[in-house]
């Protein structure tokens, strides 16, 4: 394997076609879902040369943790369904890369056995609040004694989007023997809740959130400046730009073509993070030369979980920073600190 692309045609071969239908699938006619990648391919790169850039570095920091790579693993659902060690193999597959993996709330292994997986990996934990407050506090204190060092609180699912994809297969639950982990009520019956989707969450909840934990909050699915700014008087400690990888809202535009009005308005305030179509190592240093602190993918991951398990996962995330790496040295920066906006101009 040689590309991330390659991967993805591997997992589709391996996948039962509607669990790869679930994760390949967006959001109405797919408009953003392919916006996300083909943005990218409008931004051409323009490199420095001669620099005598010296020894390379593409290690990055976010909220105090140091990723060797600006590359983190997005918060994915279901990873038992491309592979029976699940989101155990993906942790083990981060630490090995010694990048961020956030955990999904909606993991099929309990935040507790990823993080007694890979014991080294930094962990953040993804959290949709719930109208149940108790139950999300819940949850909460699950990832804060598993050791997670953030909370990643996903800001655009006041609905589920609706995926076509997953309506032609009939696609509504898991197989058996599997299920959301972190939605068992410990505190309860030891059941598993669906996550509740409602449109009455607001800026109240984060206020919540913040008093009840002091871990960094992170808001995820920022697409406007005002948005942004109204997230860091609220407490965020950093923020994604996110549009759910096409999977809520279609017709959003694509995250990179967002994502500089955003820096903008933040400022340096906080870190500014981007998900969404990130495919190729060009693609994160064009995300990191207009502002973004790191990226962060999801579907890859999957596919190299699909195609090889904790291997395939590891390979994903090891091709994406030789990419990084040689494009660094390519456009003659030692660091992504050497990126600039002027890097990047629309072809």
């Amino acid at each position: 394997m040689f590309s991330l692309r390659e991967f993805e045609a591997l997992a589709r071969e391996r996948l039962d076609p509607a669990h790869y239908d679930y994760f390949a699938g967006g959001a109405g006619d797919e408009v953003t879902l392919r916006a996300n990648e083909a943005a990218f391919g409008r931004l051409a790169l323009l490199p420095r040369v001669l620099r005598g850039a010296g020894k390379l570095r593409s290690d990055v920091t976010v909220l105090g943790h140091r990723a060797a790579t600006p590359v983190l693993v997005a918060p994915t659902a279901f990873h038992r369904l491309a592979d029976p060690e699940g989101e155990r193999a993906t942790a083990r597959a981060a630490a090995a890369a010694e990048t961020i993996m956030i955990v999904s709330m909606a993991s099929t292994v309990a935040v507790e056995e990823v993080a007694a997986a890979a014991p080294e990996a930094a962990l953040w934990f993804q959290l949709y609040i719930q109208p149940d407050l108790a139950f999300t506090e819940a949850i909460v204190r699950r990832a804060e004694a598993a050791g997670c060092r953030a909370l990643v609180v996903t800001a655009d699912s006041p609905v589920h989007g609706v995926r076509e994809r997953e309506l032609r297969h009939g696609f509504d639950d898991l197989p058996d023997g599997m299920c959301c982990e972190n939605l068992r009520d410990v505190n309860g019956d030891g059941g598993v809740r669906p996550i509740v989707m409602s449109p009455s969450i607001s800026w109240d909840h984060l206020d919540w959130l913040r008093r009840i934990t002091a871990l960094p909050i992170v808001l995820k699915g920022i697409l406007r400046p005002e948005d942004a700014r109204a997230a860091i008087s609220h407490g965020a400690a950093a923020v994604i730009v996110s549009n759910h990888g096409g999977r809520q809202l279609d017709t959003v535009p694509a995250t990179i073509e967002l994502l500089p009005e955003i820096v903008a308005e933040v400022r340096g305030a906080v870190p500014v993070l981007l998900d969404g179509g990130v495919r190729r190592g060009t693609d994160v240093l064009k995300a990191l030369a207009l502002g973004a602190s790191a990226v962060a993918i999801g579907r890859p991951v999957v596919w190299g979980l699909a195609a090889d398990g904790e291997r395939g996962a590891r390979r994903v995330l090891e091709l994406l920073r030789a990419e990084v790496e040689q494009a660094l040295t390519l456009c003659g920066c030692a660091s992504v600190d050497d990126l600039e906006p002027g890097m990047v101009r629309r072809s």
